[in-house]
């Protein structure tokens, strides 16, 4: 009796294996993306609402901000300089072929605690990396994993950022500008199917979860509809323009941060960027944290500020932004 496998029966078990083991990656990156905002939600609560509420400090903001950066210097200094970026995290993975995992838990305390005391950065640039972590892990240790680990990199961190802004599409995107190469091995349409498999099991697993035990960060808010009338067409010359003026001051400042903080030595340059976030902050709430709950409250309030107001919060959230990731407060830019 003849026991040996068809390559069709071969090929069959491969291509199962791939599509289940995608959509575990989809909903491990669910599941963290839920845990880094339900810490967060929990930890701000406790941070900015409750302990206030119990004492009187005087300048608090400033306190915890400064005490924050102090900490996330001196911790950067012992354990390496982490969160990093996706673009960082994608550019080890195509020239080491590898991202090292072993710093886990340091990734982790690390992406949260700048978000934590109100840094004006978003939360994807520490879930890429512990994604694409991993993913590599997997590799060393699972044997079918190992062949296409860098590719279960890409969804996974591809997966995690679309759970993370509510579009779908935008994570393989973004993963891909990002990478020199698509996902490799694989066509077009696979690709897009085996993410399209990894993104349900994600967006599942964080539902489920949200459902169960509540919601972290409630995400982008968005205005209701409004009809578009003729001038509005015109208008949208206006608008691309500003985006342009904004685009272009955000990579004048992100460079100019970056000379300056290159003088600063270690935990000074975290103390320095807490004190102004601090400062900031205290008279500009609106300006910290991620920016995604700001926004909600901006979209409610917009007709209490002047319109130049308005465009000044928008420039100077920019610049905060960039001080904030230069000066050690690391973090995503998206938000």
């Amino acid at each position: 009796m003849n026991n040996t496998k068809s390559p069709k029966n071969v090929s069959l078990k491969n291509q199962l294996e791939l599509w289940l083991f995608c959509a575990l990656i989809g909903a491990v990156a669910g599941a963290l993306v839920w845990i880094l905002l339900k810490i967060m939600a929990v930890g701000t609560e406790f941070l900015w609402k409750w302990l206030p509420g119990k004492t009187t400090v005087p300048y608090y903001t400033i306190l915890i901000c400064v005490a924050g950066a102090a900490i996330i210097g001196i911790f950067r200094k012992i354990f390496g300089d982490y969160p990093e970026d996706l673009e960082t995290v994608m550019g080890k993975v195509r020239t080491e072929k590898r991202y090292e995992y072993k710093n886990m838990l340091v990734m982790m305390v690390a992406a949260l605690l700048p978000l934590l005391i109100g840094s004006s950065v978003g939360p994807e640039a520490g879930l890429t990396g512990i994604i694409v972590g991993l993913c590599y892990w997997a590799g060393d240790n699972l044997k079918f994993a190992k062949q296409n680990t860098r590719n279960y990199s890409q969804i996974g961190a591809a997966v995690s950022m679309s759970v993370l802004f509510h579009a779908p599409l935008f994570g393989i995107f973004e993963v891909e500008e990002n990478s020199e190469e698509d996902l490799a091995a694989l066509t077009k349409g696979s690709k897009l199917f085996i993410y399209g498999i990894a993104l349900a099991a994600g967006t599942g697993i964080y539902a489920g979860l949200s459902a169960l035990f509540g919601a972290g960060l409630s995400g982008f808010s968005s205005f209701d509809m409004v009809e578009i009338q003729r001038k509005d067409y015109l208008l949208m010359i206006l608008y691309i323009l500003c985006g342009l003026i904004l685009a272009y001051f955000y990579q004048a400042t992100h460079k100019l941060t970056g000379n300056i903080s290159n003088r600063f030595p270690a935990v000074v340059r975290e103390i320095f960027a807490g004190l102004c976030l601090g400062i900031t902050g205290s008279f500009l709430p609106v300006l910290m944290f991620s920016g995604e709950e700001q926004m909600g409250t901006l979209m409610k309030t917009y007709t209490s500020y002047l319109p130049l107001a308005l465009i000044a919060i928008a420039f100077f959230k920019l610049l905060l932004t960039n001080l904030c990731i230069q000066f050690g407060l690391k973090g995503g830019h998206f938000f």
